[in-house]
């Protein structure tokens, strides 16, 4: 079975992070009921931040939690919601998939299809 992860924008979403975190959190759902499992760093963070006290922007926290969430996913799925261009964390989790050479696919939250990424797009 494999696990995906699923990058998407936060804090470049362009109408704020609560907002992210509710539409990345119904994709993730809407994977889940196409039979892909998946974990995803906003969904199951941002609450812990908010709720938690802790900053939800600061990379030296969520940076690390995230690479060790990287080693034990087999794949990543890029969301290409608003922002995910822009997007650091993003341009820092695909570098780490390259660099562990475990594949990278991107998903049309509107449609659902995901499609594999070539090296270095």
């Amino acid at each position: 079975m494999t696990l995906y992860y699923l990058g998407s924008p936060y804090s470049k979403y362009p109408n704020g992070i609560n907002a992210a975190f509710r539409d990345v959190a119904q994709l993730a759902a809407r994977l889940l009921m196409k039979g892909y499992i998946v974990y995803s760093p906003i969904a199951h963070t941002h609450p812990i931040a908010i709720y938690g006290g802790i900053n939800p922007l600061d990379h030296k926290i969520w940076l690390p939690f995230d690479q060790k969430m990287i080693v034990v996913c087999d794949a990543m799925i890029v969301a290409r919601m608003d922002g995910w261009k822009d997007s650091f964390g993003i341009g820092e989790e695909i570098k780490m998939f390259e660099a562990a050479g475990k594949p990278i696919y991107d998903v049309d939250p509107a449609t659902l299809e995901i499609i594999a990424r070539e090296k270095n797009k």
